[in-house]
């Protein structure tokens, strides 16, 4: 006698759940160590040209962060080639969407801000960097991304309002070392 094979409605979604569970722990594990490469540059890029800048009195130290993504970029690449692979899904791409859209606002308004309208842009850049941790940190369902990002966005948002000048860079070394701290708890979280 052939049992029936189907699944019941209720073992579909335990299954659905149990996949997409799996694959955020895969996630997480993969993303620990992007956290602490864009976190280490980050902090490590702020403090360069903020030291310049304090130096020489001269804000053109700013064009360095154009390097950011020239550096970061192929570091990532060469890093993902040992990732574990984990199937694209909506969780992976809606994450990959979150930080393009992010990399996409802040390149753009940075260009703005040089070529067109004069703006704070360590204001506008350390909210997006921030809701763009919060978000990642929602889809991950993980609340220390979660609670770093707010840190970052809020913490950040004050600090750039209350300091004018090259001091506001020390945001973005606070910024750094939240996405560093972000990836380490990632780390430890997914042993």
């Amino acid at each position: 006698m052939e049992q029936n094979k189907e699944m019941t409605a209720q073992e579909s979604l335990q299954l659905i759940r149990e996949t997409m569970n799996n694959s955020r722990k895969a996630i997480l594990r993969n993303s620990a160590k992007y956290f602490l490469l864009w976190g280490t540059l980050l902090t490590v890029m702020s403090l360069v040209i903020y030291f310049l800048w304090h130096a020489t009195g001269k804000p053109q130290w700013n064009f360095l962060w154009f390097v950011l993504p020239a550096i970061g970029y192929p570091v990532a690449g060469m890093m993902r080639k040992n990732d574990v692979a984990v199937p694209q899904n909506e969780i992976s791409k809606m994450l990959s969407s979150v930080w393009s859209v992010f990399g996409a606002f802040s390149v753009t308004i940075s260009v703005i801000a040089i070529c067109l309208v004069p703006m704070n842009v360590s204001l506008i850049i350390v909210v997006l960097m921030g809701l763009a941790e919060c978000f990642s940190g929602a889809l991950l369902k993980n609340w220390p991304i979660i609670i770093c990002g707010f840190l970052l966005g809020v913490g950040g948002a004050v600090i750039a309002m209350l300091v004018n000048s090259e001091a506001q860079l020390l945001i973005f070394t606070l910024g750094g070392v939240l996405l560093a701290l972000t990836g380490l708890i990632m780390k430890f979280q997914n042993k």
